[in-house]
This record gives C-alpha cells, sequence and structure tokens, in this order.
C-alpha cells in the first residue's frame, strides 16, 4: 500500500487529506483541518494529528503534495519526504471535477477571497479570476456594522432576518416582469430605520452570496459552461445550499456544492500526486 498526501495551507487553517493505493485502486482518506496563526506550525501539527489518526507510518508515504498560499514555507521535504508544490488554481480545478464528477466546470473556491477556474477533464484548468469579495468580507463588515467577529454567530443572527428591509428588488421599482421580481437591484439599496442586527445580518451574508454568484455565472455564460461547482469554507454556512439552488432555477445554471466541497483545493493537491 502506497499513500498520496495532500496539504492546503492557508492563512489560518490548513487542510490535510490523502489517497490510498491497493489492489482496488486509490481511495480516498478522510480530510481534516487545523488552525494555527504559524503556518510551518499548522503544516507540521495537521501532518502529525492526520497520520496519527490514520495509522498511518512515513514508510507508506510516497510524497507530499502541497499548495495554498502558505506552502511557500516548506522548500523541501517533511520529514523526510518528497514535498511537491502545486499551482493552487490547478488544485481547485482538480478538486472540483473530481468531487463532482463532472467533465468540465467553472470550479469556484469561495475562501477568504473568491478564485473561479475553468477546468475540463485531462486539461489544466484555465484561471479566470475572483473578486476580493468572499469570507473575509462577511468577518469584516459584521465586525464594523454588528460587532460580531463569527460567521456562526453572524448565521445565527441572520435567521430572524428579513431583506425587504435592507435590498432593494426589481418588484420594488418595476412592474414589467423583465427579470426576476425576486433579483436584487441594490445591495442594502432600501435599508430602513426599523432595520434590526438580524437584518443587517442577513444582508451581508446575501451580498457576498450574490456577488459571488454572480461573478460565476458570468464566467459560465462567457465559456458557454452549464455546471457551476462551488467549493471552499463558505460552502459550510448553511445559507449557501438554499441560496444556489434558487439561484439555478432563476438563471438556469447547475449551480452544485459537492459532498467534502470545503476540501476540494487539498483533494486536487493530491490528486496532482
Amino acid at each position: 500500500m502506497s499513500v498520496v498526501i495532500g496539504i492546503d495551507v492557508g492563512g489560518s487553517t490548513t487542510k490535510i487529506v490523502a489517497f490510498r493505493q491497493d489492489e482496488g485502486g486509490y481511495s480516498l482518506i478522510a480530510p481534516l483541518y487545523v488552525k494555527a496563526a504559524d503556518p510551518v506550525t499548522s503544516i507540521y501539527g495537521a501532518f502529525g494529528k492526520f497520520t496519527d489518526k490514520n495509522g498511518l507510518s512515513l514508510s507508506r508515504i510516497d510524497k507530499v503534495m502541497m499548495t495554498g498560499v502558505g506552502s511557500s514555507h516548506i522548500h523541501d521535504r517533511i520529514y523526510n519526504l518528497p514535498c511537491i508544490n502545486v499551482p493552487e488554481f490547478r488544485s481547485i480545478g482538480r478538486g472540483g471535477l473530481y468531487l463532482s464528477d463532472a467533465e468540465e466546470a467553472i470550479v469556484v473556491s469561495m475562501g477568504t477571497g473568491t478564485a473561479m477556474v475553468h477546468a475540463k477533464k485531462n486539461l489544466e484548468p484555465d484561471y479566470l479570476g475572483g473578486t476580493g469579495v468572499g469570507g473575509g468580507t462577511l468577518l469584516g463588515l459584521s465586525k464594523k456594522m454588528l460587532g460580531i467577529e463569527s460567521i456562526e454567530h453572524l448565521v445565527a443572527l441572520s435567521e430572524e432576518g428579513d431583506l425587504s428591509r435592507v435590498d432593494l428588488r426589481i418588484a420594488d421599482i418595476t412592474q414589467k416582469a423583465i427579470l426576476p421580481e425576486r433579483m436584487t437591484a441594490a445591495n442594502f439599496g432600501k435599508v430602513s430605520d426599523l432595520a434590526t442586527p438580524a437584518d443587517l445580518a442577513l444582508g451581508i451574508i446575501n451580498m457576498v452570496f450574490e456577488t459571488v454568484g454572480m461573478m460565476a455565472l458570468f464566467a459560465a455564460r462567457s465559456r458557454h459552461v452549464d455546471n457551476i461547482i462551488l467549493t471552499g469554507n463558505l460552502t459550510r454556512v448553511s445559507y449557501a445550499r438554499p441560496f444556489f439552488t434558487e439561484f439555478s432555477a432563476m438563471f438556469h445554471k447547475n449551480f452544485r456544492i459537492p459532498a467534502n466541497a470545503e476540501f476540494a483545493t487539498v483533494i486536487g493537491a493530491a490528486l496532482c500526486g
């Protein structure tokens, strides 16, 4: 049995996964993540925790595939194992296609910011760009506007929110059915004096997901692709699935959040090994 490990080193979170080769082919070993302020500390912490949890000895590991903004901190080897750096956009594309079992898709990585690639099976993914709007936007705006520094607490507060007291919708400005009435004309374009903290929380979350959704939609239309695969930590927000289900119906594109979507990039890095 041989094992290839993938590690994705982010700004504050390191994710790790592995593929085990046996007689039946390759199988995925369940991913995990750790948090640490220092990238090197988080890399070695994740590696130790992962190998111990899964009973993996160093002699069984063939190589370690590294990706992410913090991967440059490891230059050669981890515990004398070959360590290979994988471009992050390649990892995003490979991981998104693997998890969705799609032949071609726009793969969206929703992390602190948002990146998008056009991925086709057996071809190098094409980086399309992205937006600085993402999880960092959620945290920054919620901290300044509501004094909340946790996405989980922001989401919990938003459950009692009402977007009609925050956003200007198409139905507010026209009676002609040119566009869906529930479509947003202006985020925070109709903030009421009666808007509650819950309304503002929902407005912040909705603005971030709408921005990401529209960027992905434009990318899919430009490449004539129907599948849009959503990955990254923001897919764990409970608002994501119902929001993108509605977005799919509204714009006739297939927005999908596969299982293990938050680990797509690290899975893609491991697959490159």
